[in-house]
Formats: structure tokens, C-alpha cells, sequence
């Protein structure tokens, strides 16, 4: 029954925009800004609100006068503010209940966004309950219908038990202590409500709390025109010894005190309470399995999100604090348009002008309706001026030192705050005290929990790399930045891997596969190790034990350049050359290449060439992509195992 009601739903959403895209154009329909135009509202209520208040007499006398004085002594001042604040009411809930609706049609009140629908309620309510309360101040016939029924209403409640309707049989029984009590809570709500609207609107990255100007213009000046040629009226005055005849209403608010009229207040309240219950449970009706999300790679920032179960693309991107253009939010406009480089994703409903089936083809989607069906690689264009959040700064502890070659140190390090979660594949870079930066890989596996562990060569006249094999010493402190990289282990293809290393490439390789051992991935690996000389293979040793542990991971190094005294009888060589000769069809493989730029622009087009598909290839995305051309030799070292930098 849910599925057809929002099947139903989104089509009538649907076709109404593309009418109001016709009429507005897509960056200015009204539709899209539901909820900035009812926060828009929202200020014009208080504002209105406040003047009025300053010419209101709380008092049982003077009320109606009062707002009578207001009405028709500063007709062009009062009386119109009095009615521009009556209609921005009533648009206020006007636009709440649209913007309820349109998330609930199109099932964006599910899973984590329980939270915002919840609070969306409690707005709601509150909106409803401030506005009735307003109906009471003016003290006309209309005022003493909702003060009257307010309280046989409340009476039906055990806690009143008929106490409060007899506050109001004559109108000597009305004080002053009425209208300052309705003024406090009156004035009370809206700042209540505010409190409120500011947790729910946090919860929505980059949450857009103000419509274009164009709309604030526009249904401001809808606002001027409608109280101009309609304005909003005080009825005679309260008489609570007689019953008025006939009553103007506001169906806007007072919906549930025409039931007063055919039910008892019992029954009002059960439909109610009842009505209230069941939108609550919303968000978990019917009851469905949780998934479990999925990693988000992004260029250009190079980085790695997750995507909660439900979870838009453009939604977790802007959460990460990720500079994403967008712009309507709801597939109307094509602003948030990107590329799928890897993966599927399940588009929802949007309007076919903005994503055409050619743009489709060419692996094109909307972000604000896309969701991941796997992990994914997604590109986008920033938009300009924007910049994406800071990268998270740590500082850590040198907690233990090791050589493992002649050219090769390990470094242990030890966050001096909560533990660094990362990425088998991503890197840090290290910040150097003159504002220079160095990335070195995670040679560590996640789960791992003694710390994060380095691979750093020396590089002959290096700054960063000489300061560790000639002055560093442990307990020595290091700043830090990350984990970035949106190089990492995809776990979502049944096919093969085959890992290239190139040198210190190795350190994201046994970060990766270490990562792999932990989950007990079973998919067939193998790791080509490609250095000059046997001194090279500087944990030769830790390679072979998983081979020996793991009946679905192989070992095989490859040296180009053996010395006479290493005695060496293995693979000799280019690392692509061993491959392709062990390989010759790369189909149905994935590869996961780490090492410099010269090795991966050489394997690149030899591995194409034996049928490596586009999707299948992946290296350090933060010079190459599996589907983009490497940016040239100039780029120096692909940021793998610190091998590029000093």
C-alpha cells in the first residue's frame, strides 16, 4: 500500500514541477525550496509578529481595541502587517506540509533520516499550536470559538476533568492574566520552534535555509498584494454569555475544530493522537532490512566517503564537507550532475529534462537522487569558489623505528588522539614544519590496532626522508593530515586480483591484503613484486608466510636488475612483462597496480592490449584513475609507499 501511495505521489509531484519549471524555470521553481521558503516564512511570521506586539494590550479590555487601532488606524502600516503575518502563517504550514509529503512520497524519511522526519513532526505541532494560540489574542467571535473549544476540548483529558471550560462561560471571568499568559506562550513557541527548526536543519549537510531572491521576492510581494486587496479582518467582538451565528475560519490551522462541531472531544483527540502515532512510525513502516552502505571514491578531491544505506551520492558528499555543486536537490535541474567512473547506481525519479538518456549512456547521473548499489568511483566538476573541508590534522608519536633494507625504514605511529580510520590503499601526508607536505601510504590494515605503520624510503637528498634515517628517533612527535587517496580495495567483483608493487609500492598492497586476510575475502590473489635487486624485496619474508597461510594468495617476485651476488633464480625483468607472460588474457582479472608513474604508464596500454577492461584497473587515484589518462611523466611518482617524495 506504501509502494502505490508513493508511486502515486511521486508522479503528481513530478508532473506539477514540470509544470512550475515551465512557468518559474528549474533554479527558481517554488517546489524545490519548499523548506527555505517555509523558513523564509517562517522570519516574516516573527518579524510581522514583533511590530505587532509592540501596539497590543494584554489585558481583557483592551485587546480588541487594540488590534482594532492597529487594523485601521495605520492601515498602511499595522493593518497590512497584520494581514502579510495572518497569510505568511498559513503558507508556513502550507509549506511544511508540502515538504512532509514530498518526503514521504519519495522515500526520503526512511533509515537515517528518521531523525529529520521525527523533528519535522515536532514542527509541525508546534507551528499549529503557536498559530492557534494566535487565533485567541485578537478576542473577537473567532477568538472565543478557539478559546471556548481549546477547552472542552482539553476538558475531555483526565488531567482537566470540565475545569477549564468553565474559565470561560462569562466575560467577567476573563482577566488580565489570560492575555499575558497567551502573549508568553505565544511568543514562547515561535522561539521554541526556532531552537527546533535549527537541530532539524543541521541534520541536512549544506542545508538551504533561504529560497533564491527572486522567490523571497516574489511571495513577498504576493504576501503585500493578497493582505492589500484581502486583509485579514477581526470579527465582532467576543461575547461569551451568546453564540455568534456564523464565524470566518481558517482551515489552515483550525481543521480539527470543525469535527468539534460532529464529534465529542474524545474522539477528535483519538483521531489526533492516532493521526500523530502513525506518521511517527513512518520512517520504520514497513519494517525492511537495513543495508550496510558503501564506499564512495570522488574525484577531483580524491577522497573516500560512505554512503549510509539510502543515502544519496550528492548527500554524503556534502556531509564530508565536499565542495558538490547543487542546486534543487530533487532532480529537477541537472546542477548536481557527475560521472559513474565504477560501479551502478539506482537512480530515482527526476525530471527527464535534467539527465537526458544520451548522458545516461555515457555514464552521466544526478547525485541528489543516486544511490550506490556497490562501492563506487564518481567525478564531478567543483563548483567555483568552493573549496572542500579542511583534511583532519592529527599529531601522533614516533612509537618504533625499524630498517628493513638498506634504503627502506619502518615507522610506527601512535595518534595521540582517537584512532585514525582509513582505507587499505589511502595515504597521510605528513606536515613538515616549513609547510611542505609528504604522503606516505598506510602500510597497516585498518583493524589493526598498534598503530599506523609507514614505509619510507630515502631519497638521496630528501628533507623529510634524511631527517628519518639520520635524526629521527622514537618519541619524537609528527604532524599529520588525512586519510586521503580514493585508492582502495573493492570488494564487490568475484573476479581475480592480480597486485602489481613497485618497490615501495608494497606498503598499500600489504595494507590491502592484510585488510583482505582480516575479512576472509576468498577471491583469488597474487602479487607481483617488482625491485631492482633481492635487497629490494625488503619483507620477502612476510610475503612468502601468506602464501604459505592463504591457499588463495601467490607470491612472485620479479627483479630487473639482479646483482651477481644475490644468487637470484627467479623472475627476471619488467614486472608487466612477468605478468602478461603468466597471464595473457587479463579479463577476467582486477588489477591493483602501486609504484612509480613510468611503471603504471607502461603497464597501462600492455594490459588494455591483453583485455584488461577500463573498470578492472586501479592505482593511486590521486594521479590516475582507472579511467582517466595519467596526467603526464611530470607528475614524477605515483603518491604510493612515500616513493615519489623527499
Amino acid at each position: 500500500m506504501f509502494h502505490k501511495l508513493q508511486s502515486l505521489g511521486q508522479g503528481v509531484f513530478l508532473r506539477i514541477e514540470s509544470l512550475f519549471n515551465a512557468a518559474f524555470g528549474d533554479r527558481h521553481n517554488p517546489l524545490y525550496f519548499l523548506g527555505a521558503i517555509t523558513y523564509f516564512l517562517l522570519w516574516i511570521v516573527i518579524f510581522t509578529g514583533l511590530y505587532l506586539y509592540a501596539f497590543f494590550e494584554t489585558s481583557a479590555v483592551n485587546a480588541y481595541a487594540s488590534v482594532e487601532a492597529m487594523t485601521h488606524g495605520q492601515r498602511y502600516a499595522g493593518g497590512v502587517l497584520r494581514s502579510v503575518h495572518r497569510y505568511a502563517s498559513d503558507g508556513m504550514v502550507l509549506g511544511m506540509l508540502l515538504h512532509l509529503a514530498r518526503h514521504f512520497v519519495f522515500d526520503h524519511h526512511r533509515g537515517f533520516r528518521w531523525f529529520s522526519w521525527i523533528s519535522g513532526l515536532a514542527l509541525l505541532w508546534m507551528a499549529y499550536a503557536s498559530g492557534i494560540n494566535g487565533y485567541m489574542l485578537p478576542w473577537d467571535r473567532l477568538a472565543q470559538f478557539v478559546v471556548t473549544a481549546t477547552a472542552e476540548w482539553f476538558d475531555a483529558l483526565p488531567m482537566f476533568s470540565g475545569s477549564l471550560a468553565r474559565n470561560f462561560l462569562y466575560d467577567a471571568s476573563v482577566s488580565d492574566r489570560l492575555f499575558s499568559l497567551l502573549s508568553f506562550v505565544h511568543i514562547g513557541l515561535p522561539l521554541a520552534l526556532l531552537a527546533v527548526l535549527w537541530v532539524h536543519t543541521q541534520r541536512v549537510p549544506r542545508a538551504t535555509t533561504h529560497p533564491p531572491r527572486q522567490l523571497m521576492a516574489g511571495v513577498l510581494l504576493m504576501l503585500v498584494v493578497l493582505s492589500l486587496f484581502k486583509p485579514a479582518l477581526s470579527q465582532p467582538p467576543a461575547e461569551l454569555a451568546t453564540l455568534a451565528p456564523a464565524i470566518e475560519f481558517d482551515w489552515f490551522y483550525l481543521p480539527a475544530y470543525a469535527l468539534l462541531y460532529k464529534w465529542d472531544a474524545a474522539r477528535v483527540w483519538m483521531l489526533v493522537g492516532g493521526a500523530t502515532f502513525v506518521f511517527a512510525l513512518l520512517p520504520w513502516l514497513p519494517p525492511r532490512r537495513r543495508g550496510s552502505g558503501f564506499s564512495i571514491a570522488i574525484h577531483p578531491d580524491e577522497r573516500i566517503v560512505f554512503a549510509r544505506s539510502g543515502e544519496t551520492l550528492l548527500e554524503a558528499g556534502l556531509r564530508e564537507g565536499l565542495p558538490m555543486p547543487f542546486e534543487c536537490r530533487n532532480g529537477g535541474c541537472g546542477e548536481c550532475k557527475g560521472t559513474v567512473l565504477y560501479g551502478e547506481v539506482k537512480l530515482g525519479m527526476h525530471q527527464e529534462s535534467a539527465l537526458s538518456a544520451a548522458e545516461r549512456a555515457q555514464g552521466k547521473t544526478l547525485f541528489c537522487c543516486a544511490e550506490a548499489l556497490c562501492d563506487l568511483e564518481i567525478e564531478y566538476v567543483p563548483q567555483p569558489g568552493m573549496h572542500a573541508a579542511p583534511v583532519k590534522q592529527h599529531v601522533a608519536r614516533v612509537e618504533k623505528m625499524q630498517r628493513l633494507s638498506h634504503d627502506v625504514m619502518l615507522l610506527r605511529l601512535r595518534s595521540a588522539g582517537a584512532q585514525t580510520h582509513f582505507h587499505a590503499g589511502q595515504y597521510i601526508n605528513i606536515l613538515l614544519d616549513n609547510g611542505e607536505k609528504r604522503s606516505f601510504s598506510f602500510a597497516s590494515a585498518p583493524h589493526a590496532a598498534d598503530g599506523i605503520e609507514l614505509q619510507v624510503r630515502l631519497i638521496p637528498g630528501g628533507r623529510f626522508t634524511t631527517q628519518v634515517f639520520t635524526a629521527m628517533k622514537e618519541g619524537d612527535a609528527l604532524h599529520f593530515e588525512g586519510p586521503l587517496g580514493a585508492f582502495y580495495l573493492r570488494e564487490d567483483s568475484v573476479k581475480p586480483i592480480i597486485f602489481v608493487a613497485g618497490s615501495t609500492g608494497f606498503a598499500p598492497v600489504k595494507s590491502m591484503l592484510e585488510h583482505a586476510f582480516h575479512t576472509g575475502l576468498k577471491r583469488r590473489m597474487i602479487l607481483y613484486w617488482g625491485v631492482r635487486s633481492r635487497r629490494d624485496l625488503y619483507h620477502d619474508d612476510l610475503a612468502r608466510k601468506w602464501a604459505l597461510e592463504h591457499d588463495n594468495f601467490s607470491y612472485i617476485p620479479v627483479l630487473s636488475e639482479p646483482r651477481s651476488e644475490d644468487r637470484w633464480q627467479g623472475r627476471t625483468g619488467l614486472v608487466h612483462e612477468a605478468i602478461l607472460a603468466d597471464h595473457p588474457d587479463l579479463s577476467a582479472h582486477q588489477i591493483y597496480a602501486c609504484g612509480s608513474v613510468q611503471m603504471v604508464e607502461a603497464i597501462q596500454p600492455a594490459f588494455a592490449a591483453h583485455g584488461m577492461g577500463p573498470d578492472d584497473c586501479f592505482s593511486d587515484a590521486f594521479h590516475l584513475a582507472p579511467q582517466r589518462a595519467l596526467s603526464g611523466v611530470s607528475s614524477e611518482m605515483v603518491k604510493l609507499g612515500g616513493s615519489g617524495h623527499a
